[in-house]
């Protein structure tokens, strides 16, 4: 049976529907706004695995290009590995459901979104987060309550619910808030440098709409749900529980002592080696085998919340810091010689060295979307190796993990940025930055907050490389423990605080406010007194950050690195686009063959000149603005002859542009023939006599040696024409005098029409 029921949430109604398409999952949903749907289909195995001691689930979230009516761009036309974006909704929609699983619960579960339809102004990412929670809560799989989730922005000074696409473009925020009806779950987003109280603000306003939401599902449970299936009670042997206990607990409490993050963990490996010794000889190897698991969970536990209680109690971090105390920072620019910008930011143990490098507008990326081709002058890549963490395990690809913490620096960078769009107000495009800029953060070392090192090491790596930014951006990771009534906030947290905590969020931004915000919490009810005090935490913890990094690198560089490309910028009229291409680009790969520099032109005409050097560059912006030059009428300009006809010399003068010299105005005297004077290839001076209402050129070279004083004196041996015939009309000509309006007999009339009519007789 069918059943759809709908939510008011913001400007437009949230709609579900369930029973109509993939009825053999165990739940699935449509989420539909306007013309875009989302399907959530949701299933889950009927027994874990045997040995099974993680919860394996799994969000897949798909785009279609039918949704659009497009045909996928690449070689093989159809949806190919899943896009960045795709990995990122992927990973919104997992991070708020997860915890909300019961601990027991280790059946292996899918979850995966098809976006169906897509109009460009109902973002699926939204609807991704809410189908999967409305699949889930109807479906048989253990879902504890469900959850809601909603976009923010805040456009001309009012935060909006679920905004239109093309209204967040004038958005100075830009949130995705995930939450059941009692508290905030997730958070990930980016800001424009806005204040603590209007995220605070902007997170209330959110839950308001989420609770409406959730309200929603619960009543499709009502109406389409079905009995949950059943969860194998937690029963932990007390017995168990009291040895490892009375075993570890005195070490724990010492290796927690220790501030070194591997003699730590190197200290914990010693009580494991010594518990299951000391357990395999007290229960027996066999008994032993049997409740290895049990040891291993009771084992976590218990460092779990001696560390807790261990904060609560005594106001210190396992390192020995102050809950708001940043581990020690030390800052390297510049320590790359050959890359265009580089810094080497620690903070404790955890170390980034991140590279910045500039391109031209050839190296932008192109992203295939369901919105569109996109092209991105700025991207943030996020390595992290295995041996950052002692690890060893198998170097591949990128994973989720390193897109998700990648783009979140990126949005913490991008507002910074020099880019216009075009021209200012002032109508200048010089301070527009024509370079495309990649910035890569290898993790050398890691010991939590790793992606806010990345943070910290692109700003001070784009300044290094004489990025013009607006200002510097930093970033910190902050935690929370909550025993009972008691909340301690920790500032700068380590992977063990993230692991062992209730929430992490990171804030990234500028003396001036923030700039990106990612939040996840596994506790309820945090009250907004306790997010305010996070909040002005974190600002004092950034801006501790912000006063070394000055102290390290105030400003950009003022001069770019030898070793980086230099781009010029002009402007022409889009007019004299097709003139600077030529035909079929005949002209612009000559222009780049000659001055060895890349050219780039935008519609606007903007163009963009790239070169090692700026004699390349400047000999390349010459050639341009010769041939985007206007010819003007008394003005003398160097040519070359290009055609010789009977009648005359065609020469070029500038950009390419041809004019004729007509065998009267090649020389003080009567010329024979047109080669006694020039010949194609000479380079010779002339001067506009002329532009006909056609836009003919015609030239002088008499003229133009004339005002140089640069006039050639008739050749050796040089014999007066004959005159009559009709070679030349008949008429004599008095050089003296010089009679321009007739040659004689009128056989040759310039332009009137007389023997020879200008637009016949001669090759224009």
């Amino acid at each position: 049976m069918v059943e759809r029921i709908s939510v008011q949430v913001g400007a437009v109604e949230l709609n579900f529907e369930t029973g109509r398409i993939a009825k053999q999952a165990h739940g699935a949903v449509i989420c539909q706004s306007g013309d875009t749907m989302v399907l959530s289909a949701v299933t889950t195995a009927p027994e874990p695995r045997e040995g099974q001691d993680f919860f394996p689930m799994t969000v897949d979230y798909r785009e279609k290009f039918y949704a659009v009516g497009q045909i996928p761009g690449n070689f093989f036309r159809r949806e190919a590995r899943p896009s960045e974006r795709e990995i990122l909704v992927c990973r919104m929609t997992d991070r708020p459901l997860r915890p909300l699983f019961p601990k027991t619960f280790l059946n292996e579960t899918m979850v995966c979104q098809t976006v169906f339809s897509a109009d460009n102004v109902h973002n699926p990412d939204v609807l991704s987060i809410n189908a999967a929670s409305a699949a889930l809560h109807i479906s048989k799989i253990p879902l504890l309550e469900p959850i809601g989730a909603v976009r923010v922005g805040l456009i001309e000074g009012e935060l909006v619910a679920n905004p239109p696409m093309p209204d967040m473009e004038n958005s100075a925020l830009d949130i995705i808030v995930a939450g059941t009806k009692d508290s905030i779950c997730m958070v990930e987003g980016s800001a424009d440098e806005l204040s603590e109280a209007q995220m605070v603000e902007a997170l209330e306003f959110a839950h308001a709409h989420i609770r409406d939401i959730v309200a929603c599902i619960n009543e499709l449970r009502d109406r389409a749900g079905v009995e949950k299936m059943p969860v194998p009670e937690e029963n932990i042997d007390a017995e168990i529980v009291a040895d490892v206990e009375a075993i570890a607990a005195p070490r724990i409490k010492e290796a927690l002592a220790i501030r070194e993050k591997q003699a730590r963990y190197d200290a914990f490996d010693a009580i494991k080696d010594t518990l299951e010794e000391e357990l395999s000889a007290r229960y027996g190897e066999e008994k032993f085998a049997e409740r290895a698991g049990t040891i291993k969970e009771v084992f976590n536990d218990l460092k779990k919340n001696i560390m807790r209680h261990a904060v609560v109690e005594t106001n210190l971090r396992m390192d020995g810091r102050q809950l708001d105390e940043v581990r020690t920072i030390t800052i390297e620019v510049g320590i790359l010689p050959r890359v265009h910008g580089s810094a080497l930011f620690t903070r404790g143990e955890t170390q980034a060295l991140v590279a910045t490098t500039l391109g031209t507008s050839r190296d932008e990326m192109r992203i295939d979307e369901l919105t569109g081709d996109e092209f991105r002058r700025f991207f943030l890549h996020y390595n992290f190796p295995p041996w950052s963490v002692g690890e060893v395990r198998r170097v591949m690809g990128p994973g989720r993990r390193e897109v998700g913490h990648g783009k979140l620096a990126e949005r913490a960078l991008e507002g910074m940025l020099p880019f216009t769009d075009g021209e200012n107000e002032e109508g200048d495009v010089e301070n527009n930055f024509p370079y495309t800029i990649r910035i890569v953060s290898d993790v050398t070392e890691s010991n939590g907050s790793s992606s806010m090192a990345t943070v910290c090491g692109g700003s001070l790596s784009m300044m290094d490389a004489g990025v013009p930014v607006k200002g510097q951006v930093a970033g910190i990771a902050m935690g929370l423990i909550k025993e009972g009534d008691e909340v301690r906030i920790l500032s700068d947290i380590l992977g063990d605080e993230d692991h062992l905590g209730d929430m992490d969020f990171k804030v990234c931004g500028t003396e001036k406010g923030i700039t990106a915000f990612q939040m996840d919490t596994k506790v309820k009810g945090l009250s907004r007194d306790v997010m305010e005090r996070a909040m002005e935490q974190a600002r004092a913890g950034r801006d501790h950050i912000l006063r070394i990094m000055n102290e390290s690198l105030p400003a950009p560089r003022e001069e770019l690195s030898s070793y980086a490309p230099r781009i010029f910028t002009i402007k022409i009229h889009p007019d004299k686009i097709r003139e600077i291409i030529g035909p079929g680009g005949k002209v612009i790969r000559q222009i780049q063959s000659e001055t060895e520099a890349e050219i780039d032109i935008q519609d606007d005409g903007t163009v963009n000149i790239a070169a090692l050097n700026k004699e390349n560059a400047d000999a390349a912006i010459e050639m341009i603005e010769e041939i985007v030059a206007d010819v003007e009428v008394g003005k003398i300009y160097h040519g070359r002859v290009t055609r010789i006809m009977n009648f005359g010399a065609f020469c070029t003068v500038v950009g390419g542009k041809e004019g004729l010299i007509h065998i009267s105005e090649l020389a003080d005297y009567r010329v024979n023939s047109v080669t006694d004077v020039v010949n194609i290839g000479d380079e010779i001076d002339v001067k506009v006599i002329e532009i006909d209402g056609m836009g003919r050129v015609n030239l002088s070279k008499i003229a133009a040696d004339r005002e140089l004083d640069q006039v050639q004196p008739k050749p050796e041996g040089y014999q007066e024409p004959e005159i009559g015939g009709g070679k030349r009309g008949g008429g004599g000509r008095d050089r003296g005098g010089r009679d321009r309006g007739s040659r004689g007999g009128g056989d040759r009339d310039r332009g009137r029409g007389g023997g020879r009519d200008r637009g016949r007789g001669r090759d224009r």
